[in-house]
């Protein structure tokens, strides 16, 4: 009966613990979960192929903000140009945007292929990859819009 007794308790106690447990991870799933504070769509991938998959099953171009976190120029536009609500619905709607730091990751080998000096350098791709339009330092609103109707108009 002691065996029962202790086998039963035991259980109980692994059930009770696995389960506060679960709930725990779950709510630290929930709170770990920020929203972007960008009005721009940014993709999250860590390699581009997937961004042009996207960018080729819905007929969109690309748009590639590549960054580093130091960088001033690029904080500028952050707070200044991807929050813009107007702007962001206009990329949203004819591109596949994606940020990329050259100093982390996969960052540092597409900075290489893209020929990176400058930061920010701002790119715009056909869905193979192609550059259709570079732009070399920080671009405002109208600036970006002019940039993406170029590269609209190249598609």
């Amino acid at each position: 009966m002691k065996a029962a007794t202790s086998t039963t308790l035991f259980v109980l106690l692994f059930v009770v613990l696995a389960c506060h447990t679960g709930k725990r991870s779950a709510q630290k799933k929930e709170s770990e979960i920020e929203s972007s504070p960008y009005a721009f769509d940014f993709m999250e991938s860590q390699l581009l192929s997937p961004v042009l998959d996207q960018a080729a099953l819905e007929g969109k171009l690309v748009f590639i903000d590549m960054y580093a976190s130091w960088c001033a120029p690029c904080r500028l536009m952050e707070e200044q140009v991807f929050t813009d609500e107007e702007l962001a619905a206009y990329f949203n709607e004819h591109f596949i945007s994606y940020r990329v730091d050259v100093e982390k990751g996969n960052g540092t080998n597409l900075a290489t292929i893209f020929e990176v000096k400058v930061l920010p350098t701002l790119l715009f791709l056909d869905e193979k990859g192609r550059v259709l339009v570079r732009k070399e330092g920080a671009a405002m609103q109208t600036e970006m819009r002019e940039l993406a109707h170029e590269a609209l108009n190249k598609q």
